[in-house]
């Protein structure tokens, strides 16, 4: 058998599509009695309005259910955590009106809802399950009648390599066995489903794409604004109400329209036009009167990495564990066809987890075709049980690695540690002693993204994250692309004030920057005083060589167009204080850092819920309308924002900070089309830090 090294592009895209495999896909986004001996509530309207502009994108999700059964109840409301997103609104409709939560420390949340729930009086509540879900409770749901409420997040958008990329979650994920089995009653819009989705970009896009919902329609307005939509036949007639339109729910009568499936996730693609240069983007946001603003800054790098050429060892570290069964097989042949494409000059070694770690090969062997059907057939006769050791198959891998050898290791799991280590701290710990680059791909949405993020965050590295509704081989050119160049290290951002301003930047986040790969864009964000032209720096390092790119920063002394980028920064802030408690070890005076934070901003974190109640128990108890009023001058400035032309953001156009145009994919990994089931798997690449 002949073996090329003809592109790690193929291998890795022969990799995982060779593993995929049927599995159960489970809904989310559900209104589900809390007693589950009670019909499920019916999902009368489903309608999610996302605009995507000035780097953000906002996502309004509305939903009218139906209580079929004979006496009021209380319903739990679930919603998988979209990556990096920061919840600020949570809506029920009391009599007919819009009341919008507040947000106060979790136990004090907790307490006032049981508070009204005793009482009979109407309440919700959302908290944030982990890093799975936001799980709100809504009482009472009367008999036969129906409940609406709205929800409302933020998040940063990037691009990568030239293509951006936008994911409404609605796969549970399945990884929770009681979990998905709670979520399986009901996952069919009964009347109406819409998806609406509005793009203004600073930059041309000349193509739009979603991979998995090919009855989208998509309409091209100019080359910086596109939409794109769908619905189900009950609601083919209409887009569904829009982002700040009003809608009263409807009688509660049957409806002769095909159901809409709330089973897999919307993934939407956006490309950018051939050509763009590198570039240096802020966003403002600062009210008039106020001494202080918020900024975000995005760097898109210029095309200067040179390729990475040297040769690797493999090393696989395989979830033998019991929820792998029914994938584990599919999976065995990914590997297969993964090692057939290696050249006979490379090697690999295959290590299983499950309840332990164990050794299949003996150390590194040769890729030979003797030794690769030897293993193989050694691996497809095994059959997947116990829990999760996620560490111990780690552990098992670092300690054989080669140091005269850059390694790759390619861990397949959900990244859910159940059994054996499984602190957050003692991975991050792991990393460090081997002094590895970690790369990873965060499968579903119930995989522990914040492990695999941090993990991959502390080695320098980088964490990407896979939908079951992905272009698989499109996201794995992505990946390959960056591991076949040098990137950016040691980053360091300064900027300081002139001769001609007094401008003072302070807490900017995330504090550590690390690397950044090709084509990867880098946010920042911060606080600043004063106002006119500021010089920023940035520091860092290409291999050996040190590199250094500059431009000049307008702050101007009043912008009222971006109000969400206070919530932005603030949710990225608790993300650096988390992320130090969770390497240095919890702390009060951190958590009451995140509680102060996410009450002043009105964000749902661990530590702090959203809570409605009747407008006059707010007043009752001297809670205080600031997340009403944030609400409030986020969406009428949302309005304003839809009758103005697109931004121009560009803070370097007269004196280019980046050398060249912006990296765009250097090779083309086509289309797998719409990609509906997916194996649950993460793949990590690790390599010597010394030969990046």
């Amino acid at each position: 058998m002949q073996r090329l090294w003809r592109n790690p592009i193929h291998w890795l895209t022969c990799l995982l599509l060779g593993a995929l495999t049927p599995q159960l896909a489970v809904a989310a986004g559900l209104l589900t009695p809390a007693d589950g001996s009670l019909p499920a509530l019916e999902i009368r309207e489903h309608h999610v309005n996302v605009v995507i502009e000035d780097g953000y994108a906002i996502t309004e999700v509305d939903q009218t259910f139906y209580n079929p059964n004979d006496r009021a109840l209380e319903a739990v409301y679930s919603f998988p955590v979209p990556e990096k997103a920061s919840v600020g609104e949570f809506t029920y409709w009391i009599d007919g009106q819009p009341v919008t939560g507040e947000v106060l420390p979790k136990q004090q949340a907790r307490a006032l809802y049981e508070q009204e729930k005793a009482q009979g009086r109407n309440t919700a509540l959302t908290e944030q399950d982990e890093y799975r879900t936001f799980d709100s409770r809504v009482y009472p749901v009367q008999a036969n009648d129906a409940v609406r409420i709205r929800l409302v997040y933020i998040q940063p958008v990037h691009a990568d390599l030239g293509i951006g990329r936008y994911v409404y979650p609605l796969e549970e994920g399945g990884v929770n066995e009681e979990r998905a089995a709670f979520f399986t009653y009901q996952e069919h819009v009964q009347e109406a489903f819409s998806f609406n989705l509005t793009m203004r970009s600073s930059y041309p896009i000349d193509q739009f794409l979603l991979p998995a919902h090919p009855q989208a329609q998509i309409q091209q307005q100019s080359g910086q604004e596109w939409k794109a939509s769908f619905a189900n036949a009950a609601n083919s007639g209409s887009n569904g109400p829009g982002v700040d339109e009003e809608r009263q729910p409807q009688p509660a009568t049957p409806s002769a329209g095909t159901a809409f499936t709330l089973d897999k996730d919307v993934v939407v693609y956006w490309r950018h036009q051939q050509g763009l240069p590198g570039t240096v983007d802020m966003v403002t946001y600062r009210p008039q009167g106020s001494d202080r603003g918020t900024f975000m800054l995005t760097l898109t790098p210029g095309d200067d990495l040179g390729p990475a050429t040297q040769g690797r060892d493999w090393t696989f570290v395989l979830d033998m564990s019991g929820s792998m069964a029914g994938k584990y097989h599919s999976l065995a042949e990914g590997v297969r066809k993964g090692l057939n494409k290696l050249p006979p000059t490379d090697r690999f070694r295959m290590i299983l987890f499950n309840n332990q770690a164990r050794e299949l090969t003996t150390g590194f062997v040769p890729v030979t075709d003797t030794n690769v059907n030897h293993y193989l057939q050694q691996l497809e006769s095994l059959q997947p049980s116990g829990g999760t050791n996620l560490f111990a198959g780690l552990k098992t891998a670092y300690n054989g690695m080669d140091a005269d050898r850059p390694s790759a290791v390619i861990l397949v799991t959900d990244g859910v540690a159940n059994v054996g280590v499984t602190a957050k701290k003692a991975f991050l710990d792991l990393l460090e002693q081997h002094d590895v680059r970690l790369f990873t791909f965060v499968m579903g949405n119930s995989a522990n993204r914040p492990l695999l993020d941090g993990m991959a965050s502390v080695s320098n590295g980088f964490a990407m994250t896979i939908s079951n509704s992905d272009d698989i081989s499109g996201r794995l050119v992505q990946a390959a692309d960056k591991l076949q160049h040098e990137s950016y290290r040691d980053i360091d951002i300064n900027i300081s004030n002139t001769k001609k301003s007094d401008v003072k930047v302070r807490d900017i986040t995330p504090q550590r920057i690390g690397s950044l790969y090709r084509g990867q864009q880098l946010i920042v964000f911060g606080h600043y005083w004063g106002d006119g032209v500021a010089k920023l720096t940035i520091d860092g390092k290409v291999s050996e060589r040190a590199v250094t790119y500059t431009s000049a920063l307008q702050f101007p002394a009043t912008d009222t167009r971006n109000p969400e980028l206070e919530r932005l920064w603030a949710y990225a802030t608790i993300e650096d204080i988390q992320n130090k408690m969770d390497y240095l070890g919890h702390d009060s005076d951190s958590e009451d850092a995140i509680v102060d934070l996410a009450v002043e901003y009105g964000l749902v974190t661990p530590y702090t819920s959203l809570v409605v109640v009747e407008e006059q128990v707010f007043e009752q108890q001297g809670i205080q309308r600031n997340n009403k009023a944030r609400v409030e001058n986020e969406r009428a400035a949302r309005q304003d924002r839809t009758s103005t032309p697109v931004q121009d953001h560009r803070q370097d156009r007269a004196q280019p900070a980046f050398n060249g145009n912006r990296s765009y994919p250097s090779s083309s990994g086509g289309s797998a089309g719409p990609i509906v089931i997916l194996l649950l798997l993460v793949l990590i690449f690790l390599r010597k830090k010394r030969y990046w």
